[in-house]
């Protein structure tokens, strides 16, 4: 594919029968060379296809207060709010990261504001000098997600043992998705065990995933939630442009294949567990 094939923007997938969630996506970012939408029309081509609801994650403090403020205009989205794992160390060095975790706070009392994240570890971006951060940082996700009565987005990269650990010890909230996961077979059956929801990003649809499907395939209807963490992590065949909410229904038919269900009653299942998470959508304030 050359490069101006990956500015080019997707075609729209076939429509979804019943409609369903993107649990998380970043609205607010642009991709490499790929064309700026209009957030209205976002969301108009996403629900032509059968997904009429958005999570938009703010994962930093300027993406968080932009997030606070988009969902106030648009019925369909929901937000989340957090100081990204990668963030976390850039502020510990700027000596404002308990600062700008209050502020987070504060934007997470909104009343469209339904998830704290994403929050967690990452070990592939950050090196071991940011880690004592990382941690300290996603205990007071924790805590703030908790106080709140609020469900818990974590962002889980090469880091898989401590994440877990860090919510055992914290305690994890009663509503703890561990969004575009990336675990294995035995990672999914202890999210499972100890009542988390696991969403699957256009990760699991590339070919060489494998053990991914695996642990898909493990994950009991009740516990999935599908996702874009678009503009990234777009789906096949068109892995390598810009990912968008309208492109989620590639990713649900191949969940749907992998789980031997058919597509409305995964479906089904995807809509019911993200209004079990995040409530309900109704309007705009």
């Amino acid at each position: 594919m050359t490069d101006s094939r990956l500015a080019e923007r997707p075609p729209a997938p076939d429509r979804l029968p019943i409609a369903v969630v993107d649990n998380h996506c970043h609205l607010d970012i642009s991709r490499d060379d790929a064309p700026a939408v209009p957030l209205e029309q976002v969301v108009q081509e996403a629900a032509a296809v059968g997904v009429d609801r958005l999570v938009q994650i703010g994962c930093d403090i300027a993406s968080a207060r932009w997030t606070a403020h988009v969902v106030d205009e648009h019925p369909a989205i929901l937000g989340g709010v957090a100081i990204h794992p990668n963030e976390a160390p850039r502020h510990q060095e700027a000596g404002d990261l308990d600062e700008v975790i209050d502020e987070i706070a504060e934007l997470a009392r909104h009343p469209r504001i339904r998830v704290v994240g994403e929050t967690g570890l990452d070990f592939f971006r950050t090196g071991p000098e940011g880690v004592a951060a990382q941690e300290h940082a996603f205990r007071r996700h924790v805590a703030i997600a908790k106080d709140l009565g609020l469900a818990l987005q974590i962002h889980d990269r090469d880091a898989h043992d401590d994440v877990l650990r860090v919510l055992a010890e914290e305690g994890a909230p009663e509503l703890t998705v561990l969004h575009c996961f990336s675990g294995d077979v035995e990672m999914a059956l202890e999210c499972v065990r100890r009542g988390y929801f696991l969403s699957f990003a256009g990760t699991v649809t590339f070919t060489s995933a494998r053990a991914l499907r695996d642990a898909l395939a493990v994950t009991p209807l009740e516990h999935l939630l599908v996702e874009t963490d678009a503009p990234y992590l777009t789906p096949t065949p068109h892995r390598g442009r810009a990912n968008a909410p309208y492109l989620v229904p590639l990713t649900v038919r191949v969940m749907a294949d992998v789980l031997n269900v058919s597509v409305p009653e995964l479906c089904e299942a995807l809509s019911a567990n993200s209004e079990r998470v995040y409530g309900p959508w109704g309007e705009a304030s």
